[in-house]
């Protein structure tokens, strides 16, 4: 399933997580891990944040991928099911039948 994580990172931990090097340490991780179709970093709220889309089969390998953001940086973490063009065809066409 493709999901999107949408990460939102507290001013606070961040500056702390960029100078101690563990922000870039546990992106590495996750990015090393899950491979990203896609990333984008922006703002959100007033929080330092991050979008990343990749592929996940199994549920439970969610956790081995928040935990290291929560220690690093404590990020907020939302996780949801995106699809794309092609996905959204499929979706059309099987409607149709």
């Amino acid at each position: 399933m493709r999901l999107m994580m949408t990460i939102r990172i507290p001013v606070e931990h961040g500056n702390k997580a960029i100078r101690d090097g563990s922000m870039g340490k546990a992106f590495e991780r996750l990015f090393e891990a899950v491979k990203p179709e896609a990333t984008y970093f922006s703002m959100l709220d007033g929080y330092r944040a991050a979008y990343i889309v990749y592929e996940l089969d199994e549920q439970y390998k969610l956790l081995d991928l928040h935990e290291p953001l929560f220690a690093a940086m404590g990020a907020l973490i939302d996780e949801r099911p995106v699809l794309n063009w092609d996905d959204m065809e499929r979706a059309f066409a099987e409607l149709k039948s």
